[in-house]
């Protein structure tokens, strides 16, 4: 009897330990698929996906860079004002908190930069218009006036308010009605979003002429960085266009994603042009570089790939193109001619992995997206205005890309025709260092500005 119970408890405590087991494994699926369910409902939210990335993308800890500046950098802090506009001293004559006598006083001096209150400039402009027998009607101007516009539209912004609003809409990517916002509570300006809209119209009508002359000057430069991105132009099918260069940066909005948009843009152009690899790139006529991080980019992908189990075809192609960036950086400092040699050598390895034997899928791959870009795979070694990616043109669309998603793009072709002028104008005038609203408030009046 004794025998019978001792095996029956054991059979109990058997079957427990199982039953805790598959409780144990039940427990842990399900904490994974809540898991799973929580990343897709994320993964649904509009809103969550672009700042959101996935765990097997994120750089391990140890890989990570160090925050900050690299060691001996310059310090940098806020240099004291070229320009003091007021003086003030504050006596130490007792203690302020017993009124006891004081001994080593040390003057201490700051700067302190504050923002006065404002209030607009308001001026009642009074102009005439008459008849002259040899030219017609004419009229007097002040440097104050954008326009002639009377009745309902005589109260109008100054040129240097509407500069502001160009900036704050185009460049800072501030909504229409945030910059009307702007305006009124840190200005004193009340505008309403479709006064501004169309203010900035006429604005961007007259600075047309700057605009093409940045046209001009793409194609005269040494090199041009090409990208593209979708836009919204009162509804979907439009794209972004944007062609730079460290000193120039033009936007084209246009209902097409092909090659044409780059010809008529840089027509017969001479220098380098830096892309990636979209196929609208590929009929040009132009000298031409593809970007190699879109290259270890693919490289990458195809690592990753299960059927591609032998990597070094692959690493072959990495090492290739980290040697390609070596020497980029360091050809200022080489005798041109082991410049010249090194890049040779660069060249016969390239030219053997493109026509080397590979089975694997990835190397397949790989080597046939390669071979396709064989004549533009090395032009930054060959012209040093053109850089090894296209990550100045990236680096061009995102201000754009971020008004993307406030703003989707724009309503009307005028509107987006407004846009262009205005970015390009201001991106441009970021890059040379030179103050934009300065530069608009100059080209917008009327009239000449005295001195």
């Amino acid at each position: 009897m004794a025998s019978e119970l001792d095996q029956l408890v054991e059979r109990l405590q058997r079957e427990n330990a199982e039953l805790l087991a598959e409780n144990g494994r039940l427990r842990q699926q399900v904490t994974e698929l809540l898991a799973r369910i929580a990343e897709l409902e994320r993964s649904a939210a509009r809103q969550a996906g672009p700042f959101r990335r996935e765990e097997p993308k994120k750089i391990p800890a140890d890989q990570q860079k160090k925050p900050g500046r690299k060691p001996g950098h310059l310090g940098c802090y806020r240099r004291p004002p070229s320009q003091v506009d007021e003086q003030i001293e504050v006596a130490l004559p007792a203690c302020p908190r017993c009124g006891g006598a004081i001994t080593d006083r040390q003057p201490l001096t700051q700067y302190i930069e504050e923002i006065p209150p404002v209030r607009p400039l308001v001026v009642r402009l009074t102009t005439w218009s008459g008849v002259c027998p040899q030219c017609g009607v004419v009229h007097s101007s002040h440097p104050l006036q954008t326009s002639r516009a009377q009745g309902a539209a005589r109260t109008q912004l100054g040129p240097r308010a509407l500069s502001l609003a160009a900036l704050l809409n185009k460049h800072m990517g501030l909504p229409m009605g945030r910059t009307c916002q702007v305006l009124r509570k840190i200005c004193g300006l009340s505008i309403t979003r479709g006064g501004l809209s169309q203010a900035l119209v006429r604005v961007a009508a007259k600075l047309a002429p700057e605009y093409d002359a940045l046209v001009e000057e793409l194609r005269g430069s040494a090199a041009v960085f090409a990208d593209e991105t979708s836009w919204w132009v009162g509804g979907p099918g439009w794209w972004l266009w944007t062609f730079t260069n460290p000193q120039t940066t033009l936007y084209r909005v246009e209902k097409s994603r092909g090659g044409q948009v780059v010809r008529d843009t840089l027509s017969d152009y001479q220098g380098m042009l830096v892309s990636d690899c979209l196929a609208s790139y590929d009929s040009l006529p132009y000298r031409k570089h593809k970007c190699i991080a879109h290259h270890l980019r693919a490289i990458r992908q195809a690592r990753d790939r299960p059927d591609t189990p032998d990597k070094s075809y692959l690493d072959q192609w990495k090492l290739l193109f980290d040697a390609v960036f070596a020497l980029y950086k360091a050809r200022e400092g080489m005798p041109p001619e082991r410049f010249v040699e090194e890049r040779a050598r660069i060249e016969t390895w390239c030219d053997r992995l493109v026509r080397q034997s590979v089975t694997q899928p990835g190397d397949v791959a790989v080597q046939n997206r390669l071979a396709k870009q064989w004549a533009h795979l090395l032009g930054c070694l060959h012209d040093p205005a053109a850089e090894p990616t296209n990550n100045r043109a990236e680096r061009a669309l995102r201000p754009a890309v971020i008004a993307r998603k406030l703003s989707c793009g724009n309503k009307t072709e005028r509107g987006k025709r407004c846009w262009e002028i205005l970015a390009s104008l201001a991106a441009t005038a970021h890059q040379k260092s030179e103050d934009f609203v300065d530069k608009l408030t100059q080209a917008l009046p009327l009239a000449p500005q005295a001195g």
